[in-house]
C-alpha cells in the first residue's frame, strides 16, 4: 500500500508540475488584466513565500540560517525574479502562448552559454542543428510578431525580444548554480524556495515603489477574475507546483523530471487556446521547430 501511495504521489506530482505550470502562463494573462506587472510579483512571491516559510517551521525545519537565507536570496533574485518579471513584462505585449513557446528554449541557450562545455557540447551533430532550429523558431514568432500591424497589442516583438533577455539572463543564472554544486545543495529545499520566493517578493516590491504602480491601482477596483488569478497563482502555481518540483528532484531522476519544459508549453498552448487566444500556424510550427530542436539538444550521445 505505501508503494500505491507512493506512485500515486509522483503521478499527482507530475501533473502539478505538466499542467499546473503550462495553465500560470494563461492566468498571469488574465491576472494582468486587473493588476500592474510588478504589483502582481509582489502579491504573489509574498503570499506564496510567507505560506510555505510558516509550513516549513511548523514541520520543524530550521528556517534562519544565514547561508540558506543568503544562498537562496541569490537564487530567488537571478532566476525567480527576473524570469517571472520577464514573463509578465513580455505578456504585455505578446499571448500567453507565445510566452510559453520562446520560454521553452531556455534549455538551447543554457546549451550555448555553457562555454566550459563547448569542447564536449559542439562537437555533436545533433546539438549544433538544434541551437540553429532554436533559432529558427524563436525567428518565426519574432518575424510573425513585426507582421502583425492588426494585432490588438501592438509591438509584439518587444515581447518576443524581452523574453529572449529573460532566457539568456536565466541561462546564466542556472550555470552560475551549477559550477557552485554547494549552494544548489543548500538552496534545493522546501525553505530554500520559501526564501527564494520571499527574496524575489521583496525585489519585486521595490519595483512597485520605484515605478508608482502602488499608486495607479486601488485592490478594491481589481476586478474577481483577476483575484481568483492571483489565487490561483499563489496556491497551485507557487506553493503547490512548485513544492511537487522540489519533491520530484529528491524522489526522481533529474533528468525525467526537466521533461516538464516540453510539455509546459504544449499545454499553455492548449489552454490559451481554449481561453480565446488567437493560435497561429507559425505558432504551432514554431512550437514544433522549438521542443524539436530542445530535444536534439539534449539529445545523449
Amino acid at each position: 500500500m505505501k508503494a500505491a501511495a507512493n506512485r500515486y504521489a509522483v503521478i499527482i506530482a507530475y501533473f502539478l508540475i505538466y499542467v499546473v505550470w503550462g495553465s500560470t502562463y494563461y492566468f498571469i494573462g488574465v491576472a494582468l488584466e486587473g493588476l500592474p506587472t510588478f504589483l502582481l510579483g509582489a502579491l504573489r512571491f509574498s503570499a506564496a513565500g510567507a505560506i510555505l516559510l510558516v509550513l516549513c517551521r511548523m514541520r520543524g525545519e530550521n528556517i534562519w540560517r544565514s547561508a540558506l537565507i543568503r544562498r537562496s536570496a541569490v537564487s530567488g533574485i537571478v532566476l525567480l525574479f527576473v524570469d517571472m518579471a520577464v514573463i509578465m513584462l513580455a505578456q504585455r505585449y505578446v499571448s500567453s502562448s507565445v510566452v510559453a513557446i520562446v520560454a521553452s528554449s531556455t534549455a538551447i541557450w543554457i546549451m550555448l552559454l555553457d562555454v566550459p562545455m563547448w569542447k564536449r557540447n559542439l562537437r555533436r551533430t545533433s546539438t549544433v542543428a538544434g541551437i540553429l532550429m532554436g533559432f529558427v523558431g524563436v525567428g518565426m514568432l519574432y518575424v510573425e510578431q513585426l507582421r502583425a500591424e492588426d494585432s490588438a497589442v501592438p509591438h509584439g516583438e518587444y515581447g518576443i525580444l524581452i523574453l529572449m533577455a529573460g532566457c539568456i539572463s536565466w541561462s546564466l543564472g542556472s550555470l552560475y548554480a551549477k559550477y557552485r554544486s554547494s549552494a544548489v545543495e543548500e538552496i534545493n529545499g522546501f525553505a530554500g524556495a520559501a526564501w527564494q520566493m520571499l527574496s524575489a517578493s521583496l525585489m519585486f516590491w521595490i519595483c512597485v515603489i520605484l515605478s508608482g504602480e502602488w499608486q495607479e491601482v486601488s485592490l478594491r477596483s481589481v476586478t474577481l477574475s483577476a483575484r481568483w488569478a492571483l489565487l490561483y497563482l499563489i496556491t497551485f502555481g507557487s506553493l503547490l507546483a512548485y513544492s511537487a518540483y522540489v519533491w520530484l528532484l529528491k524522489v526522481r531522476p533529474a533528468t525525467e523530471v526537466s521533461t516538464h519544459a516540453y510539455v509546459n508549453p504544449v499545454v499553455a498552448v492548449i489552454i490559451g487556446g481554449l481561453g480565446g487566444e488567437e493560435i497561429t500556424a507559425v505558432q504551432l510550427v514554431g512550437l514544433t521547430v522549438i521542443l524539436g530542436s530542445v530535444l536534439l539538444v539534449n539529445k545523449k550521445q
